[in-house]
């Protein structure tokens, strides 16, 4: 077994290989960008070498740095993760070549599946299902054009070198393809340095179930069951879990079997994923399954198959990486209850799930145990930053059956709290306690056919929200004097506090008593006592016991109690009323990210949601549409150039 191995990677990855290799007594190397100083993975390490500045082209993706760092600090071998350069067949030739071990498959059997046109062509010829396509080496506009008019629409088009969502696009129509194309193939070069794309036919209610498979230097590779990755937000999961619900026995068995015979039809070595794309019947039951890719690494959702089969895939990594035999053989591999994986994300639901940075001001998170693990590269106080993956954890939990993961998963999901920037948690538990998703029918169209349900418009906060928040406002603003909150010599203070939602205003009155409060808000009246200590508020209502946080953030209060968490905006009756300075004449920026292309020109009539810009950021590009019908008097920012989050980015007259 190895000694010393370096990690080329970072955030929770990093962190999870960490863990395993601490435990079989292995030293780690840790890499990192100038953003990453700080971070938690560098701190867990044994040692850190820093890579560069912030940008991953700069930084995680210099192989040859790296390599360096590798060969200086005596590590025998690399550990990828994944991302970055996880599936780069020339730098799995580069550590061979320098003597180092690579914790992953041989560079032939990476460069085998990186394209997935070629594998799919593999595939083919091995007798693997494929889904109507075109997957060759013509990438003319016109060719692609027509081969997609030949398949029929719905189609996909899909960066041939891409994964984790990006590069993708789904065309409706004939005429819409050329504009997604180009969009696609912009993504694709950005993300991956090849615009190559395949086209194929858009199956309307697909499952995505994935085969877990290893190999080892001996000739065996085995599967290690399944996982469903259907419920997903732009092509990228939200939620995992293994086994697939409602899957056959006999197609888990066949799925597995394909999934093996593609492993062995490249020479593969190491963790692999095999992932299929099945096709949803009328009546909501498995049909076919179909070949989509294979991703040449350890998967992100890995941790539910570990839950359900008892097994360290890390470990196996590092043991087969070593030339060491499969711990296990197919018959020995059993799959035992339910795990559920639940991706918590640094981003905004309401506005198409676009990406949030900030610093993370509060974060409390479950208690771990053998049903609860959390994943992680993130601690209280680090920032989010706008140059990688915006996932701050994976929440993981196992159950004796679906049924008792789902319950776990709710009640973790509720006592997670996060502050300082936007998250998905809310989002998640809608979609947990939604129908389809509880019994089990799911497909990738899940989340968009009940968006309505998933991404309701915000809750009015009720009366008890509001008398917490009112209350701990009081005692917030009396805490550095030792007399009791709105003590007077001669008389009772009341006080009237305004809180802001939106556009709707909310009002709490408050009268003080020796030993608490009489709250007021609309028609409901409440003797409250509470007790503040720090952002603990511990509160008694009418008799009624109460245990919630309140954060502070400039004028922002956020509560979370009772699994929900509400911000609203305090008033500060003392601050000068300001007029907002820009409506609908000016669109701001609503993330940091860079200008693509302009899509209109100075002194155009425009009508309401049509496109004016594109902006990328974190890989993706999210386009800028008008926000009214009017005229566009010009933009403040070029092609190319860098904008930061609120930057005004077009000036607009309303019509």
């Amino acid at each position: 077994m190895f000694k010393k191995i370096l990690i080329a990677n970072r955030g929770e990855i990093a962190c999870r290989v960490i863990k395993t290799a601490r435990q079989l007594g292995i030293a780690t190397v840790a890499v990192y960008s100038d953003a990453d100083a700080d971070a938690r993975f560098v701190k867990l390490a044994d040692e850190a070498w820093r890579l560069g500045p912030a940008p991953a082209a700069e930084s995680y993706l210099k192989a040859d740095i790296i390599l360096d760092i590798a060969r200086a600090s005596g590590a025998e071998a690399i550990h990828p993760g994944y991302g970055f350069l996880s599936e780069n067949a020339e730098f799995a030739a580069a550590c061979a070549a320098a003597g180092i071990a690579f914790i992953g498959p041989p560079a032939s059997a990476i460069a085998a599946m990186g394209s997935k046109s070629a594998a799919k062509t593999l595939m083919e010829k091995a007798s693997v299902p494929l889904v109507p396509g075109y997957h060759g080496a013509e990438q003319q506009a016109e060719f692609l054009q027509q081969q997609a008019d030949h398949i029929g629409y719905p189609v996909l088009i899909k960066a041939s070198a891409g994964g984790g969502g990006k590069g993708m696009r789904i065309v409706e129509r004939s005429e819409d393809f050329a504009a997604a194309l180009a969009s696609c193939q912009r993504e694709a070069s950005a993300s991956f340095g090849d615009d190559k794309v395949l086209v194929e036919k858009y199956l309307t209610r697909p499952r995505h179930v994935e085969i877990q498979v290893f190999a080892d230097s001996h000739g065996q590779c085995v599967y290690l069951f399944e996982r469903d990755c259907s419920v997903q937000r732009r092509h990228q999961k939200v939620l995992e879990e293994a086994p697939a619900p409602h899957l056959p026995a006999v197609m888990r068995q066949a799925m597995g079997e394909a999934a093996c015979a593609a492993a062995r039809a490249v020479g593969y070595v190491g963790a692999g994923t095999v992932e299929f794309i099945v096709d949803v019947q009328a009546n909501g039951q498995p049909g076919g399954f179909y070949f989509m890719e294979m991703n040449t690494r350890l998967q992100v959702e890995h941790p539910v198959t570990e839950m359900i089969t008892g097994q360290d895939l890390v470990a196996w990594q590092l043991h087969v990486a070593a030339g060491q035999p499969l711990p296990l053989r197919q018959d020995e591999l059993k799959i035992h209850g339910h795990a559920i994986e639940a991706r918590i994300y640094a981003e905004d639901p309401d506005k198409g799930f676009l990406p949030a940075t900030g610093r993370l001001i509060h974060l409390h998170a479950p208690a771990e145990n053998a049903r609860v693990r959390i994943d992680t590269g993130v601690s209280e106080g680090d920032s989010i930053t706008p140059f990688y993956d915006p996932m701050i954890a994976k929440l993981i939990v196992w159950g004796e059956n679906r049924e008792a993961a789902l319950q776990q998963l709710d009640t973790a999901l509720a006592q997670y709290q996060i502050a300082g920037v936007s998250t998905n948690i809310a989002f998640l538990r809608r979609i947990v306690l939604h129908d389809s998703f509880a019994s089990g029918q799911v497909d990738t169209g899940l989340i968009a056919r009940h968006q309505d349900v998933l991404l309701p418009t915000p809750a009015t906060p009720s009366a008890q929200q509001l008398a917490l928040l009112a209350v701990a406002e009081a005692l917030h603003a009396a805490a550095p004097c030792p007399a009791p909150a709105g003590w007077r010599l001669n008389g009772v203070l009341e006080q009237n506090l305004q809180f802001r939602q939106g556009e709707q205003l909310h009002s709490v009155g408050l009268r003080y008593l020796e030993q608490g409060f009489v709250v007021t808000v609309a028609e409901q009246q409440f003797e409250v006592q509470a007790r503040l200590q720090g952002r603990q508020l511990q509160a008694t209502l009418d008799g009624l016991v109460l245990c919630a946080s309140v954060v502070r953030q400039d004028q922002q209060r956020l509560l979370f109690v009772q699994g929900e968490r509400l911000q609203l905006e305090w008033v500060d009756p003392y601050a000068a009323a300001v007029d907002e300075v820009h409506g609908v004449t000016h669109l701001k920026a609503p993330m940091p990210g860079r200008v693509v292309t302009l899509l209109a020109k100075a002194g155009q009539t425009v009508r309401q949601g049509e496109p004016l810009l594109i902006l990328e950021a974190m890989k993706m590009e999210h386009t800028i549409h008008a926000p009214a019908d009017g005229v566009l008097r010009g933009f403040y920012f070029a092609a190319g150039e860098q904008v930061c989050d609120g930057d005004e980015l077009v000036d607009f007259d309303a019509a």
